[in-house]
């Protein structure tokens, strides 16, 4: 669970820095990587839920 508490802090910092640019400076790569980004985050959020469901369990 920490590697993926990991993985989801990490994706959220480059989300965060794509974001930022596509706000502040109009960059559109930006944010394509930031909408990439949010999906990949989606998907971490939805197996973090799985994972602590099933630790909640024990």
């Amino acid at each position: 669970m920490n590697d993926l508490v990991k993985q989801i802090e990490a994706e959220f910092e480059s989300f965060q820095k794509d974001a930022n640019l596509q706000v502040e400076s109009g960059n559109k790569a930006a944010g394509t990587r930031a909408r990439k980004s949010s999906l990949e985050l989606t998907k971490l959020f939805k197996e973090f839920r799985k994972v602590s469901i099933e630790e909640s369990k024990k």
